[in-house]
């Protein structure tokens, strides 16, 4: 069944801002230009139109607003900019502004957290590695330092990174565009752990448990959030216990003292505050394996959310930026999972025509990939530009994503409206 949609104009909406694309502030507001509208269930844009479900108004606990971040305790290295989605535990997202850069400023990286954080002491924690293995291992910082460092370059998305987008707005925190960063991380390599330790022939997956706990909605129980991967992604060169962020020791907020790094994942996998890892010979069935995170699509069996999709996103100009007739240049990044990134193409009038942007050096596989394309306007008025991203693979960027009851997954193209004067 379609959904009842209210028109807004392309000039006004914003690409999916949680506190911003629906309620109140559509009343009240006045439009500079007048610009096509369409009506569209699956993704607010389509052939250079923008629309905007008409949707129940959100309860307080759902509602996000434009405050500052809070710095105390584990925080205090988050900056006050992020947009909160919620507050407790705080899940923050990063502003436009925050990722224009190659590496995301450590302080401006999102925050997603499933559970409060746990407060641990860099010089008491340690790691327990049993299961399946020849010895159990339990290892401080010292001496996983002594395995040897490795660094990796990565750009880390959260599964639910555009779920506001999604129509209609399916469970989950509301992310706009912003859970979404890339840094420099550096620890050891998870396999010389799991080398340390032994792995028996019959273990087919490595368990990651953390030390934040509680009990997930609907349930009494507190648990810890534990994810598990495939041996072969566990000793895979570039997954990494990560004990540094951008140069400096791991942030507590961001998952320190060490946290796992899982490459070509969404964020789930990299599970943060490491405790525990456990090698099985069974496929694990915890709930944040086969209760969360799963794709779970009208009418089809549900799949394990795992590869980051094809995606791109225009960080310059900005949402709303006015802008003078000439050359403009865009930029943006482009990024995906499952290969490097081979094309860009850029659009500025909504998907109706296509060019090839200019792609930057990919500093790594494992990272966002930076474009630009020289644009000649003359046109005074609303424009809505959007990018296309094609990886090796040859994924390419859809136009809308499948709708999915936890709304992961999201990479449908995007659009930035602008105004030329």
């Amino acid at each position: 069944m379609r959904q009842r949609l209210r028109q807004v104009p392309c000039c006004w909406l914003r690409q999916a801002l949680p506190g911003q694309w629906l309620g109140a502030g559509i009343r009240g507001a006045r439009f500079a230009c007048d610009c096509v509208f369409a009506r569209d269930r699956e993704f607010p844009f389509s052939r250079g139109a923008c629309t905007v479900p008409q949707q129940k108004p959100r309860s307080d606990a759902q509602r996000s607003t434009p405050r500052s971040a809070p710095r105390e305790g584990v925080d205090e290295g988050v900056d006050r900019t992020h947009r909160v989605i919620r507050d407790v535990p705080l899940n923050a997202e990063a502003r436009p502004d925050a990722l224009a850069s190659p590496i995301t400023r450590t302080e401006r990286f999102f925050v997603r957290r499933n559970f409060a954080p746990p407060e641990l002491g860099a010089e008491t924690h340690h790691i327990l590695v049993a299961g399946a293995v020849d010895r159990k291992v339990r290892l401080g910082l010292g001496a996983l330092r002594s395995l040897g460092a490795h660094g990796v370059t990565m750009t880390l998305e959260c599964a639910g990174n555009d779920r506001a987008s999604m129509v209609p707005l399916p469970a989950g925190e509301p992310w706009g565009g912003g859970a979404i960063g890339t840094a420099e991380w550096a620890g050891v390599p998870l396999a010389r752990v799991l080398e340390a330790a032994g792995v028996r022939p019959a273990a087919i997956e490595i368990l990651v448990e953390g030390a934040d706990r509680g009990a997930p909605p609907g349930s009494a129980v507190a648990i810890p959030f534990a994810r598990s991967l495939p041996l072969d992604k566990a000793m895979h060169a570039d997954t990494i216990l990560a004990l540094e962020m951008n140069g400096v020791p791991l942030p507590p907020g961001y998952g320190g003292p060490v946290r796992l790094i899982v490459p070509g994942w969404y964020g789930m996998a990299s599970v943060k505050w490491v405790s525990g890892i456990r090698a099985l010979t069974e496929p694990f069935q915890g709930h944040f394996q086969r209760e969360r995170y799963m794709y779970e699509e009208p009418d089809r069996a549900a799949v394990p959310v795992t590869t980051v999709r094809v995606k791109s996103l225009i960080h310059s100009p900005s949402e709303g930026d006015p802008i003078r007739a000439g050359t403009v240049r865009v930029r943006g990044w482009a990024w995906s999972g499952e290969g490097e990134i081979a094309r860009v193409e850029f659009s500025a009038d909504g998907g109706e025509r296509w060019g090839d942007a200019h792609p930057l050096d990919q500093p790594s596989p494992h990272a966002w990939r930076g474009w630009f394309y020289d644009w000649n306007v003359e046109e005074v008025g609303c424009h809505t530009l959007c990018s296309r991203a094609t990886d090796t693979a040859g994924n390419v960027q859809p136009d809308r994503a499948p709708w999915n009851h936890h709304g992961y997954g999201n990479n449908a193209v995007r659009a930035v409206t602008v105004r030329v004067r």
